[in-house]
């Protein structure tokens, strides 16, 4: 008998049995605006103004995208033995930067690539993708699912994900509303999220040689606990303050901090001709950033170019109504502060103690 694709490492009836095994997950997160497709090359949904996310008539519909992975978070999860919390990761990194424009997430693709990964490791990542997704109140509305032989290690693989929604045009949020003298509001992160895990992992398992399964008291977990908790999804809370406050009056800039950290990510959300200038000491940060500093003898500026350092999101809003949206976002169980304001100047943040 000739050679077979199997030979080459290709498992065609692994990924049939896959196919079956994650469709209920899948169809978990489907509304009715999904239109079923048995079988097909492309999902779809759709745009009828009365249904379910449509329920508000849009006037002048725009449709947002983006795209993102989890990086080398990945090797944590590999290292662990755990796989269901990086697809929530996958879907948080995308879902956030979706809503910085205002948009309503509508559906998420994922696209999963490895040489050998066993099929129930890739349901895990999938119960996680759609537990994201159902919390966000989008579809996962299809994936790729690449076997490449000899191309990643056996039993590692790489993520990559891909978000679109919706935001009615006059009511994007693109900065161009922003004044002297608007406060900052930042939304706690929970940790790490998904940024700056090649350092970490330098300096905690490389150079401090920590273990992941080694409980360290000023974290109150063991390490690979800390390390593999997921990103905080906050398009639900957003969604609920853009509600509730006009475009105007309310939430005018949103920056999602992911890597290069407040000084790098804030400015985008800012006109170019405004600065804002961030008090350090207006939240408390995470235990595991202290530890990364001390153990890697980590300046203060690179930490903070790096890492989030506790904030997941930063709101610019008018400051009367910046303890306001403080509270919404309790009701929405996110903690929030007051960490700055934006003043006139050239577009970078300033930290100061």
């Amino acid at each position: 008998m000739g050679k077979t694709y199997k030979d080459a490492g290709v498992n065609i009836d692994a990924n049939t049995a896959f196919v079956t095994a994650i469709r209920s997950l899948v169809e978990s997160t489907h509304g009715p605006d999904v239109i079923p497709a048995p079988a097909g090359f492309a999902g779809e949904i759709a745009l009828k103004p009365k249904q379910t996310l449509f329920a508000k008539r849009y006037n002048e519909p725009v449709l947002v995208a983006c795209t993102d992975g989890v990086g080398t978070k990945l090797k944590v999860a590999f290292a662990m033995a755990k796989h269901d919390t990086v697809g929530i990761d996958l879907v948080a990194m995308s879902v956030n930067d979706l809503i910085t424009n205002g948009a309503q997430p509508l559906l998420f693709l994922d696209y999963i690539a490895f040489s050998t990964v066993p099929n129930d490791v890739q349901v895990d990542v999938l119960k996680g993708i759609t537990q994201a997704c159902r919390e966000v109140g989008c579809a996962l509305l299809g994936g790729e699912r690449a076997e490449l032989p000899e191309f990643y290690r056996n039993g590692e693989y790489d993520l990559a994900g891909f978000a679109a929604g919706i935001v009615e045009r006059s009511k994007r949020i693109d900065g161009r509303n922003v004044r002297s003298g608007d406060a900052v509001v930042g939304i706690a992160s929970s940790g790490l999220h998904s940024n700056g895990y090649s350092l970490a992992r330098k300096i905690l398992l490389g150079d401090a040689k920590l273990k992941l399964d080694q409980r360290v008291e000023e974290l109150g977990c063991t390490l690979g606990e800390e390390l593999l908790r997921p990103t905080l999804i906050y398009a639900r809370a957003v969604r609920a303050l853009l509600k509730h406050y006009k475009v105007k009056h309310g939430v005018k800039a949103i920056a999602h901090i992911t890597g290069g950290g407040i000084v790098e990510n804030l400015p985008r959300a800012l006109p170019k001709n405004f600065s804002a200038r961030i008090s350090k000491s207006a939240w408390p940060k995470p235990p595991i950033f202290a530890l990364i500093q001390r153990l890697g003898d980590v300046a203060e500026d690179e930490m903070y170019r790096v890492f989030n350092m506790g904030i997941g999101m930063v709101l610019v809003v008018p400051a009367a109504y910046a303890q306001s949206i403080v509270k919404q976002l309790a009701r929405q169980k996110h903690r929030a502060y007051v960490i700055g304001r934006v003043k006139r100047g050239p577009n970078k943040v300033e930290l100061v103690d």
